[in-house]
């Protein structure tokens, strides 16, 4: 394993965690490659979705989240940003705030990497065709090496995350399991 790594977990918290439909099966693979993460002192880097009361980062212009925004105004931001207790954040883990679906837009992401001199990041995340797709694209622009952990991210269209697994991401990220990771 590259000792520039880092681990990311992208948009895990609780409100997003519970539309999925087997959380259990996500948070199992999430929590395997914690474990390993942990035993290499790789840094682990929770990447949470959030906006202020009122949601007023939220333009019109952007379908995706006006689709949401009269959901997520209306939800408590500190309880939105909570990361599920079922992978929850240790002492030491770092947590970073995106106001978009890339975990880099609207965060201090790539600071945070650069501070710790990070140019390999292993992403796991809910969903596979948003936050995982918008940070693989991003991260590759930015010339960082990239893992995708397949069984660590989850889509409600079980085609779309096979085609982005196995067709999309291949291009710019070595796509692997969990285990297939850890055994690096």
């Amino acid at each position: 394993m590259q000792s520039n790594t880092a681990l990311l977990l992208m948009d895990l918290q609780t409100p997003i965690m519970s539309m999925v439909p087997d959380p259990a099966a996500v948070s199992t693979k999430v929590n395997e490659a914690l474990a390993h993460a942990r035993k290499h002192k790789v840094p682990v880097i929770y990447v949470t979705v959030g906006f202020r009361p009122g949601a007023p980062e939220i333009s019109p212009n952007n379908k995706g989240f006006m689709a949401s925004r009269s959901r997520i105004a209306s939800i408590d931001s500190a309880d939105f940003l909570k990361v599920d207790a079922s992978v929850a954040p240790q002492e030491g883990d770092i947590i970073v705030v995106k106001r978009r679906v890339s975990a880099f837009t609207g965060s201090d992401l790539e600071v945070v990497l650069r501070g710790l001199q990070v140019g390999h990041i292993v992403l796991t995340g809910i969903s596979t065709s948003g936050v995982v797709l918008s940070t693989v694209r991003e991260a590759s622009d930015k010339d960082y090496a990239i893992t995708v952990l397949s069984d660590g991210c989850f889509d409600p269209d079980p085609e779309v995350h096979q085609v982005l697994v196995t067709k999309v991401f291949p291009r710019q990220a070595d796509v692997v399991t969990v285990e297939e990771w850890s055994k690096k």
